[in-house]
């Protein structure tokens, strides 16, 4: 038997199956989709086995046999596999890349590298001597950690050491210790002495409990180790190991919910979705449904629907809006039946849950971006909540979108795929309107609730006359107002930390990042400088490093900064910052949010993260305290980027009984993304922005990849970026247009230069090899140059 193996050698050259030699033993568990050892080269790799055939052009006796199994069952099936082809073909990236993304990190092997003495102990240097008289082979970073890192890396060359891999499997099971009573155990009574009151309280736990988790004896009982162990040494208990899941919702109770009654629009969507649920159709529906008009509850019915057939459904919901309450509805209504995939679970629970999936003890599963590679067999829908979120495109190798990937899985699964937005992405909407997906329209709110009322303030009239602040005088007046009502207020603002950027007032020196071409952050609560590109820190200056000035001053705002502003203005005010830097720590994001669930803060200040998802009664008022933010940044979806913002961070305001009013602070009202947020009518800014779309040739008129360079010099990036765009103009047909070699607006990130090229096009035959032909030619020209390409990108920073 022979296997077909992509190894976890990621370069050019080595992009392909290798086959390998299964052994007499092996042959019986060998199958597509498991991890195995191989040798490659002069090490060991992990793999995976894609084929398995009975012979091959390659002479028997030059094949190397796999050295062990990883996996005692496929932990990719069929249809993943294929999906992987696909991907890394579409998305121009490695095989290896593309099996690797569809597993959680935990079955992603770790290399170790291990020291092997050749030579008699005395011709190692006296400090190794003692170190390797009791041991053969080393582990390296135990020698690098007491210092003889170099040392040995001396005795390699001189061929007194050797170098080991091994592939070291990141799956770990969690155990836990249980007890039971022995059968001699069970007659405790007569075998105890009377005084024994502590191992009598025990065993007769035990006795009505049967076996139980050694730690939640010691709570039942209020004991210690102490009576348990003397209980076992005495031959009435005895111990055994558990493998048990990590559930990270384990200690949680969920409100069981029923289904809503449905509005007439709800009813009509969820209807048209469930007769393509029925007939196996892999049809992409568009459901836009203004915020608050019961999306969810459409996606909660047509899931029940699914199940109660016999199917499974996959839920994506963007990383920021996986809140909570998002988690609180599905778990509510389907209990146990859910998995939750997010970047808040540690490596561990996230291994459980995937683990809970691949053995059908779940058939629903919510979660962020990577979730779509869930391993079900028998999908009955796939819903892209918030359809239109920049974050459902990974940024990493392979560039693949979700929205893309679910397509192709409904099709392989015949059911339907569900976008939903109250602002989808132009490119979605467009092909609704073409009638390539079903557009599904809910225009109002559940039990016929007003939207609320949007009012945009110029800035620069503030300032005209005389309002320094960061906020308007419209703006801090409704906030008394709230306060004295005891309602809730959100108050956004797209940017952390306390001030954009620290400049001299003197000679206009900026504190630039060393590796990156940006400028530092200014973090109050650390006081220090931060890049938030490389994460590189620096102390903050006293003068001017340029002239010696005193007048350094900070400029822009931050969450902090608008923390601290408002416990002067409003001291009275309870606040509660999210960001990055309140929400970095494990279950932090839920605790803050709990806490303003619970009335325990006054306003919720923060970035992103509270622009979706949020659902509470009390919150009548909305402040945007800058809508500039993404507006003016060079991007060609940033005013589309800013609408969908402001219509979302606005449908947080009046989802209840009391009616909402939002404030948009802005120093460019006239904007049409701004003013057209103000009635939040989409198909009128679809329109706008459609023309200026067709008049610059832009997605969803035109398609675009863009090819991107870094280097340690900047001549050896712009030669070899130059050389790529001169070979596309002559590979491409003459509809296809590159643009480029051009600089992007940060020119250098962690020390390396960076240089685009993009391409556009509306239909190009052979694109994929092209791109595959020149990346191979390309990177092959110096180990310092490093090439991206990015199909269908979503940033161009």
């Amino acid at each position: 038997m022979i296997a077909r193996v992509i190894v976890d050698v990621k370069t050019l050259s080595t992009d392909k199956l290798y086959d390998y030699l299964v052994s007499k033993v092996h042959e019986e568990i060998c199958q597509p989709g498991m991890r195995v050892t191989v040798p490659f080269g002069n090490r060991a790799v992990q793999g995976f086995v894609v084929e398995v055939l009975e012979k091959t052009e390659v002479p028997v006796e030059k094949l190397k046999p796999i050295q062990s199994f990883m996996d005692l069952a496929p932990v990719l099936s069929e249809e993943l596999l294929q999906c992987a082809q696909w991907l890394s073909e579409e998305t121009v990236s490695f095989l290896m890349d593309a099996h690797q993304v569809m597993l959680p990190a935990a079955l992603k092997a770790d290399y170790e590298k291990l020291l092997v003495r050749k030579s008699p102990l005395k011709e190692l240097p006296l400090a190794l001597q003692p170190l390797f008289e009791e041991r053969e082979e080393i582990p390296y970073k135990e020698l690098e950690q007491k210092g003889f890192g170099k040392g040995a890396l001396a005795e390699i060359r001189k061929g007194h050491l050797s170098v080991r891999s091994v592939v070291k499997d990141r799956k770990t099971v969690k155990q836990e210790r249980w007890v039971a009573l022995t059968t001699e155990g069970r007659s405790f009574e007569k075998l105890l002495n009377p005084q024994a009151t502590k191992q009598r309280e025990v065993c007769a736990f035990l006795l009505s409990k049967g076996s139980v988790a050694v730690k939640d004896v010691y709570v039942a009982t209020n004991t210690t180790s102490v009576v348990v162990r003397t209980l076992e040494k005495n031959g009435l208990v005895e111990f055994e190991m558990r493998s048990v899941a990590r559930d990270p919702y384990k200690d949680r109770e969920f409100a069981r919910t029923t289904a809503l009654s449905l509005t007439p629009p709800q009813q009509v969507a969820m209807d048209t979705i469930v007769e393509s649920c029925q007939h196996g159709k892999p049809d992409t529906f568009l459901l836009h449904g203004v915020t608050g008009s019961g999306k969810t509850e459409v996606y909660l019915q047509t899931i029940d629907f699914c199940l109660q057939n016999g199917k499974e459904a996959i839920v994506l919901v963007p990383e920021i809006s996986l809140t909570p309450q998002m988690v609180h509805r599905f778990k509510g209504r389907f209990g146990d039946r859910v998995a939750v995939l997010h970047s808040g679970l540690s490596k561990g629970e996230k291994y459980d849950e995937w683990r809970k999936i691949a053995e059908g003890e779940v058939d629903v599963v919510v979660g962020a971006r990577s979730a779509i590679f869930a391993p079900f067999g028998k999908l009955g829908v796939i819903i892209i909540d918030e359809e239109h979120e920049a974050t459902y495109k990974q940024e990493d190798s392979p560039r693949y979108h979700a929205r893309e990937v679910a397509k192709w899985r409904a099709k392989y699964h015949g059911c339907p795929v569900v976008l939903g937005s109250a602002t989808p992405s132009l490119e979605s909407y467009a092909r609704a309107v073409k009638g390539v997906y079903t557009l599904l329209e809910m225009p109002g709110r559940m039990n016929e609730r007003e939207m609320p009322a949007v009012a945009v303030v110029d800035m620069r009239s503030e300032l005209r006359e005389g309002n320094r602040s960061m906020f308007s005088r419209q703006l801090l007046e409704a906030m008394e107002d709230r306060l004295d009502k005891k309602e809730q207020i959100v108050l956004f603002l797209n940017k952390r930390g306390y001030s954009s950027f620290l400049m001299c007032r003197d000679c206009g020196f900026v504190l630039q990042c060393d590796e990156c071409d940006v400028s530092m952050t200014y973090h109050r609560a650390s006081n220090e400088m931060k890049c938030h590109y490389c994460t590189r820190t620096a102390p903050v200056p006293a003068v001017c490093p340029e002239c010696l000035s005193e007048s350094i001053r900070y400029f822009g705002t931050g969450t902090q900064r608008v923390e601290e502003e408002l416990t002067k203005l409003l001291p009275h005010a309870r606040v509660i910052r999210m960001d990055v830097d309140t929400t970095s720590r494990k279950g932090s994001h839920e605790k803050l949010l709990d806490a303003f669930g619970a009335k325990k803060a006054d306003i919720l200040l923060g970035t992103q993260m509270i622009a979706k998802g949020l659902d509470f009664p009390d919150i009548t008022l909305v402040g945007v305290l800058t809508a500039d933010t993404m507006l003016h940044i060079p991007d060609f979806r940033a005013s589309e980027r800013t609408f969908q913002l402001l219509t979302q961070v606005s449908g947080r305001a009046g989802r209840h009984e009391k009616t909402g009013e939002v404030i948009v602070q802005t120093y460019t009202p006239d904007h049409y993304s701004i003013q057209l947020s103000k009635t939040q009518h989409y198909p009128t800014f679809f329109q706008t922005e459609m023309q200026y779309r067709r008049e610059n040739s832009y997605s969803p008129y035109q398609n675009l990849v863009l090819i991107g360079v870094t280097s340690d010099t900047p001549d050896a990036g712009f030669d070899v970026m130059h050389k790529f765009a001169s070979y596309l103009r002559k590979s491409l047909s003459e509809e296809a247009v590159v643009l480029g070699p051009t600089v992007p607006p940060i020119a250098r990130l962690k020390n390396r230069y960076r240089y685009q090229c993009l391409i556009k096009y509306k239909r190009e035959k052979g694109l994929h090899a092209v791109l595959k032909k020149g990346l191979l030619h390309f990177a092959s020209k110096s180990k310092q140059i490093s090439i991206t390409i990015d199909v269908h990108p979503q940033m161009f920073m």
